[in-house]
């Protein structure tokens, strides 16, 4: 498994388990979780015949041309999921804003 053997995977386990804590492992793992079922929705979904009945129906009803890309569907999971992430997005676009004021 990419040259990793047992203790390299402990010291590892070990280091993670020191940056998080033990409180916030089950919360990174469940968003990671959710997010990779998400991703693999979302390839079983892009293999299919195409979106659902449905779904297209209320996308013309709504008005929109296209459907959001992956990326944003997957932007959109993995800010609901993973904790933190939503936070730095917020950061990063509140750096973005000063940096534009800046220029």
């Amino acid at each position: 498994m990419f040259g990793l053997g047992v203790p390299e995977l402990i010291v590892i386990g070990v280091i993670v388990l020191l940056i998080f804590g033990s409180k916030r492992i089950p919360e990174i793992g469940k968003g990671l979780g959710g997010a990779i079922r998400e991703f693999k929705n979302i390839g079983k979904e892009i293999r299919g015949s195409g979106p659902k009945k449905e779904n297209s129906k209320k996308l013309l009803d709504e008005g929109k041309d296209a459907q959001p890309s992956i990326e944003a569907k997957m932007a959109k999971k993995v800010m609901e999921q993973v904790p933190g992430v939503k936070k730095v997005m917020e950061i990063k676009d509140k750096v973005d804003k000063v940096t534009d004021l800046i220029e």
